[in-house]
């Protein structure tokens, strides 16, 4: 499983022109789901977006995490983030689970992440989306288990 983090000051998604999820400060995060990816994997990917320290203490340091600021999640699934870009001029897709297993998956993630956090939103899992965001530094991660 890969999430890319994206700290931002507010994020969106559309589907057909029509807003489906805003969020205020927090993270959005971009998730793709890999062949092999299991409860294990889903509940680790969890723990690290909700506490991985993206969030500046009092001293101006990265010592936060989300649910320390009870901020908003925004979480998007983007098969691409799988891609193998080793070799030639595209993309494949070989360790991308296949749509039944990224959406069960992707789901089970959104799930665990509303029991642990206070604002968790998504996008439309398997749709065409615009994913607008404003990104607060830019502070940037990828994360994988």
């Amino acid at each position: 499983m890969i999430a890319l983090l994206q700290r931002v000051t507010e994020a969106s998604v559309a589907v057909a022109g029509k807003e489906i999820a805003r969020t205020g400060p927090g993270l959005l995060v971009l998730v793709a789901i890999e062949k092999g990816d299991d409860e294990a994997r889903t509940k680790r990917m969890v723990e690290r977006i909700s506490g991985y320290r993206v969030f500046e203490d009092d001293q101006g340091k990265m010592n936060l995490g989300l649910k320390q600021v009870s901020g908003e999640l925004l979480l998007v699934s983007q098969f691409t983030l799988a891609a193998d870009t080793q070799k030639g001029m595209r993309p494949s897709f070989s360790s991308a689970a296949t749509p039944e297993e990224g959406e069960k998956w992707f789901n089970r993630l959104v799930e665990l992440a509303s029991q642990e956090l206070d604002m968790v939103k998504t996008g439309q899992f398997g749709a065409d989306m615009k994913v607008s965001l404003v990104n607060d530094g830019p502070v940037t991660f990828w994360l994988q288990v």
